[in-house]
C-alpha cells in the first residue's frame, strides 16, 4: 500500500508517504507574509500543492499512483471519530469554513486534489470537530450556549488507542484521560472509544497554554471590550493566537520559559507553575467526570519532551491513575494508519452527512 498523509498547519505543511511499512516525512515551512497575503485560508491551496509536488518529485514519488491520499480534518460540521470520504459538500463545507477558519481546512482540499491524480480515494481522520460528548457535558450554564468538542481529536485517538494496546487492552474499553500539550492544551475523557468530555482548546476553554488563554473570567472580558482594549473579533484572535505563556512573557516556547527559570526568573516559574496548576486541574476535573474510573492519563504533544513538565503534572495526577508520557505529534502516522485501516478492511470509511457506515 502506498499513502500519501498531508497536515497543513498555519505557516507550515507537512506530508508524509506511507509505503512498504514506513513512513517517510517532509516537512515544508512558508513565509509568514506569504501566508497573511491570503485574506482565506482555501486560497492557498496552490501555493501549497505547488509545495507538495515539488517536495514528491524530490522524494522521487513525483510519479507514484497512491492507493489513498489522507489529509487532517479541518473545521467541517461536527461529527464521530473515525475516516471520512472527502465527498462534495465535505469539501464545501472546508472552502467555506462552515464551523470557522484554520489551516486544517486545507488537509481535506488537497487530499482531494492529489487523489484525483491518483484515482484513488481522498480521506481524513478524526478531524478537530470530533464530538463524543455526553449531554452533560454539553450544558455551559447559560442557556442558549452549549459547550462545543473542539480538540486535537486525531492526535488524542491515536496516542489513546496505542497506550491501550501497549497495556494489553483495547481502545474501545479503555479508559483513559489524555492531555494533548502542544501550542494549545485539550484534555479529553476517553471512554470506550468516545471522547465524553474535553475542553474546546480552540476558542478559549480549559488550561492556558504556550499561546492560547484557555479559561477567562467573563467579567474581565466584558470590562476589556466596554474599555476598548478589544473588539469582538481581535480578542477572539488574541485568545487562540497571543494567550497564556506568549500574553505573561512574550515567548512560545516552553524550553526558554524554563532556562529563564533556571536563571532566577520568578515570574516565568509562577507562569509556568500556573499552566502545570491549570492541566493538572482539568484532569483532576475529568476524573470526576469518569466516576474515578481512570486505567492511566496520557501525556503527549510537543511540551511533553519537558521531563520537568511531566514530572510536575505526574505529581500532581499520579493518586488518580499510572500517568503515561508519549512525547510528540504523531499526526502523519494517525493518518495513514487510519487510511490504512480501510484499506485493510479493518474499518469502514463514513458518511460525512450522517457519520453512519
Amino acid at each position: 500500500m502506498k499513502i500519501l498523509a498531508i497536515d497543513p498547519g498555519s505557516t507550515s505543511t507537512k506530508i508524509g508517504v506511507f509505503t512498504h511499512g514506513e513512513m517517510i516525512q517532509e516537512g515544508m515551512d512558508h513565509d509568514r507574509d506569504l501566508i497573511d497575503s491570503f485574506a482565506e485560508i482555501h486560497e492557498q491551496e496552490e501555493m501549497r500543492f505547488a509545495c507538495i509536488t515539488r517536495a514528491l518529485e524530490t522524494r522521487g514519488f513525483g510519479t507514484v499512483r497512491f492507493d489513498a491520499v489522507v489529509g487532517r480534518g479541518g473545521l467541517i460540521r461536527p461529527v464521530t471519530g473515525g475516516v471520512y470520504r472527502v465527498c462534495d459538500s465535505l469539501l464545501a463545507d472546508l472552502r467555506t469554513g462552515v464551523s470557522g477558519s484554520h489551516a486544517s481546512n486545507l488537509g481535506g482540499i488537497l487530499a482531494r486534489r492529489f487523489a484525483a491524480s491518483s484515482g484513488c480515494e481522498a480521506l481524513i481522520v478524526d478531524p478537530v470537530v470530533v464530538d463524543e460528548l455526553d449531554d452533560v457535558a454539553r450544558l455551559s450554564g447559560l442557556e442558549g450556549i452549549e459547550r462545543k468538542s473542539i480538540f486535537h481529536a486525531l492526535n488524542q485517538k491515536a496516542v489513546a488507542r496505542r497506550v491501550a494496546e501497549e497495556r494489553g487492552g483495547s481502545y474501545h474499553q479503555a479508559h483513559l484521560i489524555v492531555a494533548h500539550m502542544g501550542g494549545g492544551v485539550t484534555v479529553g475523557a476517553h471512554k470506550k472509544g468516545r471522547v465524553v468530555d474535553v475542553n474546546n482548546g480552540l476558542d478559549g476553554d480549559g488550561p492556558y497554554a504556550a499561546e492560547r488563554s484557555g479559561s477567562l473570567p467573563v467579567d474581565g472580558m466584558a470590562e476589556a471590550l466596554r474599555k476598548g482594549r478589544f473588539t469582538p473579533d481581535s480578542l477572539v484572535r488574541t485568545v487562540s493566537r497571543s494567550g497564556g505563556i506568549f500574553s505573561y512573557l512574550g515567548i512560545v516556547d516552553l524550553r526558554e520559559v524554563e532556562r529563564r527559570m533556571d536563571a532566577g526568573d520568578s515570574k516565568a516559574v509562577l507562569i509556568w507553575r500556573g499552566m502545570v496548576y491549570q492541566i493538572a486541574k482539568e484532569i483532576g476535573g475529568l476524573a470526576a467526570a469518569m466516576d474515578g474510573d481512570v486505567d492511566a492519563i496520557v501525556l503527549t504533544g510537543g511540551m511533553a519532551h519537558s521531563r520537568r513538565l511531566t514530572e510536575a503534572i505526574s505529581e500532581k495526577t499520579g493518586f488518580i491513575a499510572d500517568v503515561v508520557v508519549v512525547p510528540g505529534e504523531f499526526e502523519l502516522e494517525a493518518l495513514a494508519e487510519g487510511a490504512l485501516r480501510v484499506l485493510e478492511g479493518e474499518e469502514k470509511v463514513k458518511r460525512y452527512e450522517t457519520g453512519e457506515q
